[in-house]
């Protein structure tokens, strides 16, 4: 007769995947299990960098998939689990995601807040999203993890999401106690002043030192703000921000040691135990009222000498500033995909016109009259597509005609003249933005690469989240699909993709 579990280990593989177990049966949650990830031509490898031995990684019995965004869903580290464990997600993943990952042989099951999973003696719960999440992580599950038929020792995994109503009201009726652990997400994604980042603001006096988020803003909105529903936790793990960008000249993120964070965060508070595990690092809670323990797991390796090398990229850019001039972030396009791409944007076009005029953006552009030079015309923000076809080095631009909508061909001018004259801009390498059409990048990967613009207003204001809106999974399966049938293509595996 087997022993009864004596806690939960949770081991943190990088950036959001964890490995739960009793010691008798495992759970896999997100799993990223090779070097990098991606879901196109384009791959962001892990921070800090490790190597997970899966044949030593205790065999999961199932699989948690949070959401369908490409640091969290990866066909490639899929591809290395057995065909049959079952798949789990909630129930508002795209279609597009579980089509792929059904080609891939597995079984996928949908569930929801009432129908929890078990696994053995553990017991998952997918709580929804709650209600304030932005809308492109609004598909999130949120996961409550603890040994059925016992309350106390739950953890509360927060994924990319504000902390579920459901989940909250639940507490507040008494129906559960509050977590013995929270799992919390720091996505500040925060690069060094001069850098390429997707909150940047070119407009003069916009974009500096101080409009970067600092370390204190990233621990008062992950611990004050963020666990205030979750009052009486009494541990806190970090997670997030495990990745380095495509030919980041900086390394890591700003803020990505957790280790630091955490140690800062228990210098300044009392109301509970921060904790900032490494790739490897396994957190063991008990099923009594013990402490929460640490240890290590021999199934996954750090690279001290590449995270040297990058750290030391970081202090170098830190010491001296400089500004990164974007350049193209997918792959050459050779002749033949120059004519489809070519093809694609000029379909695309129309489209993103009209749907653009539904997002903030558009909101606030048809909202305004006046800009640096007086009154405004119809044309209220300008695309600048970098080294059009046939043609580096020059500019195909068009501004945005809120009466069409369209997007009217224009006379190219320099950046500085188009910021004086448009009030929304969006500057992107044709390649790069033909990329996400053809199903080798998402909008993800370009934004944070290569992209550059400005706006007025707030940050939610700008053109950035405009394309995400557009472009992202939830509004555009078809283009998501196209990156999938990529990914399988290079598995060996052959699925239909859309037109």
């Amino acid at each position: 007769m087997a022993a009864a579990p004596v806690g939960l280990d949770l081991t943190f593989l990088g950036h959001q995947t964890w490995h739960v177990t009793d010691g008798l049966s495992s759970v896999l949650l997100d799993p990223i299990l090779t070097p990098a990830f991606g879901a196109g031509s384009l791959e962001f490898a892990i921070w800090p960098p490790r190597t997970v031995d899966t044949q030593g990684m205790p065999a999961p019995n199932a699989v948690v998939l949070s959401h369908e965004h490409l640091d969290h869903f990866h066909l490639p580290s899929l591809d290395l689990i057995a065909r049959t464990v079952p798949i789990c997600t909630g129930t508002t993943t795209p279609a597009a995601v579980t089509d792929a990952i059904e080609a891939l042989g597995f079984t996928v099951h949908r569930l929801d807040h009432t129908r929890p999973l078990n696994i053995g003696d553990i017991e998952v719960t997918l709580y929804p999203a709650g209600a304030r999440t932005l809308f492109w992580e609004k598909r999130v599950s949120q996961l409550l993890v603890r040994l059925a038929g016992t309350t106390g020792n739950d953890v509360f995994i927060g994924v990319d999401a504000d902390v579920s109503d459901l989940y909250i009201e639940q507490l507040a009726q008494g129906a559960l106690a509050p977590p013995r652990l929270a799992v919390v997400s720091n996505n500040a994604q925060t690069v060094p002043y001069g850098a390429l980042g997707a909150d940047n603001n070119l407009l003069p006096g916009m974009d500096g030192p101080r409009n970067r988020t600092t370390g204190i803003q990233i621990l008062n909105g992950l611990l004050i703000d963020y666990l205030k529903p979750l009052d009486g936790v009494r541990d806190v793990a970090l997670c997030g921000n495990g990745f380095t960008a495509p030919r980041s000249p900086h390394g890591p993120f700003l803020y990505a040691d957790h280790q630091a964070l955490a140690a800062t965060a228990n210098e300044l508070q009392h109301l509970f135990r921060v904790h900032g595990p490494r790739p490897g690092d396994r957190l063991t809670v008990p099923a009594g009222d013990g402490p929460l323990t640490a240890s290590r797991v021999p199934w996954v390796t750090p690279d001290p000498v590449a995270e040297k090398t990058a750290l030391a990229a970081l202090a170098s850019f830190l010491d001296c500033p400089r500004r990164v001039e974007p350049t193209p972030v997918t792959p050459p396009l050779d002749k033949e995909d120059w004519e489809t791409a070519e093809s694609l944007v000029a379909e695309e076009l129309p489209r993103l016109a009209r749907e653009l005029i539904a997002t903030r953006t558009g909101a606030l552009a048809t909202s305004i009259h006046d800009y640096l030079h007086g009154p405004l015309g119809p044309h209220r923000a300008v695309l600048r597509l970098l080294d059009p076809p046939g043609r580096p080095g020059d500019v195909d631009a068009y501004t945005w005609n809120i009466t069409g909508p369209t997007w009217d061909p224009a006379e190219p001018t320099t950046r500085e003249e188009a910021m004086a004259v448009y009030p929304f801009g969006i500057e992107i390498y044709f390649q790069d933005l033909a990329a996400v059409f053809l199903g080798r990048a998402q909008i993800w990967d370009v934004v944070g690469g290569s992209y550059q613009g400005w706006h007025i207003g707030e940050n939610l204001d700008s053109p950035v989240y405009a394309l995400f809106a557009i472009y992202g999974e939830h509004q555009r399966p078809d283009l998501a699909a196209r990156c999938y049938a990529h990914s399988l293509t290079t598995l060996g595996v052959h699925q239909e993709t859309p037109a």
